[in-house]
Parts: structure tokens; sequence; C-alpha cells
């Protein structure tokens, strides 16, 4: 439970630091996405109820279907909007929804979900290697940390019962720290966040801001972004 803070705390910094630098309102809406899959991941692990699951998985689908909006659109000029690809986005949410209250059916869940990542990635890999190729370290961090999330949640998946075994022999505090799937939230929490930052940064560097990544305590990245130069 406690491991959901990071889909909620640092998204919340970066919706407040992208209201303050007057950004477009599709990437507060980013942040807002994360930390609502963070407080729904929350409410299902303190509660293991199946409402609660729902406001855990739905959430995922939904925010990811803002980030494809957010990575589609960061090459367009201000204040357009894409309707047709906004309908999209919308339907599909609608439709993944109705189905799984209707199936409830988790692989079905996971198969809508990844298709949404797989459309991520291939954006974001284009864009680190024909448009703006200095990104790469920013693009396959976010990737790599995210896949390794996804790794240990299928290791917990698998071998459950061996490592609950194994952890009963442990110290707390190592069987804490053990938890995969607590990892599994940190790191595509972690992920997730330096993806927004990815199509955040893509798209200022787009509009000619002056977009830097800095460090809260030399430890947490957050993006920065100044106004354009005046000529």
């Amino acid at each position: 439970t406690v491991s959901n803070l990071i889909f909620i705390l640092p998204p919340i910094y970066g919706a407040i630091q992208t209201y303050k630098d007057g950004l477009e309102k599709r990437y507060l809406a980013a942040y807002l996405c994360l930390t609502a899959v963070g407080l729904g991941s929350w409410c299902f692990h303190m509660t293991l109820k199946y409402e609660m699951q729902l406001l855990d998985e739905l959430p995922m689908i939904y925010s990811c279907c803002v980030f494809v909006y957010c990575l589609y659109e960061c090459f367009k000029y201000k204040n357009t909007v894409n309707y047709p690809l906004l309908f999209l986005l919308i339907t599909y949410s609608f439709v993944v929804s109705i189905v799984y209250l209707n199936l409830k059916e988790p692989v079905f869940h996971q198969v809508m979900y990844g298709m949404l990542v797989s459309i991520i990635v291939l954006r974001s890999v284009y864009i680190v290697l024909w448009v703006y190729p200095w990104l790469r370290g920013l693009g396959y961090t976010s990737l790599t940390v995210f896949l390794m999330g996804f790794f240990l949640w299928n290791v917990d998946n698998i071998f459950c019962d061996k490592l609950r075994a194994l952890r009963e022999k442990m110290p707390p505090v190592v069987g804490a720290v053990t938890q995969f799937h607590a990892w599994w939230h940190i790191l595509t929490g972690l992920g997730s966040y330096l993806h927004i930052l990815l199509s955040l940064y893509t798209r200022t560097l787009f509009l000619k801001h002056r977009p830097k990544v800095k460090f809260v305590f030399g430890i947490w990245p957050v993006l920065l972004v100044e106004p354009p130069k005046k000529l």
C-alpha cells in the first residue's frame, strides 16, 4: 500500500509545476491521472475489495490514453485539439471499461493495457531515435525502469508461494524489501513519471521553450520550463 506513494506525491508536484509554468492542460491531466492510479491502487491494496480493484485497474487504461494523446500531439501547433484521436481514445476507454466490468477477466485488462503501453513505447522510440536523439537517456531510462518493474511483477506472480516461504525465514526488514509487487509499484511509478517528463520535454522543445531537468535534493528529477526568449 505505502509503495503507491510514488504514484501520488511526485505527480502532484509535477502538476503544480506544470500549472505554474502555464503549460498545456493535457500535461496537467497526465500528472493527475497518474495520481489517480496511485490513489486507486492504495485503496485496493489497503482493502483488497473488488470495487477498489477497479479504481486501481481502470485508471491505468485512462492514464495511458492521456499519455498517448500527449505523445502524439507533441509536434502540433499550440492550442489545437485532435478531435479524431480524442474520440478514438475516449471510445477505447469506454469500450474497455464496459467489457471488463462484464467480463471480469484480468487477462483482458492486461492485454488492453499492454496495447497502449506498446503504442507509447513505439512513439517514444521514434522521438528519441529520429527527432530529439539527445533525449535517449531519459527515454531509455523510463523504458528500462518500467520493464524492470514488469519483470519483478511477473517473478512475484510465478514464484509467489516460494518467495513467501523464503521471506518467512528472513528478518522483517529484509522480507519487506523483497516484496517484488511493491517494487513493481515503485519502478512502474517512476517509469511512468519519467515518461511524462519525456513527453513534456519533447513538447516544450517543439514550442521553443527552454526545458531543463533538475533534481530535487539531488535525487528526484523535475522539469523546469522557461518561456521562449524574446527576439
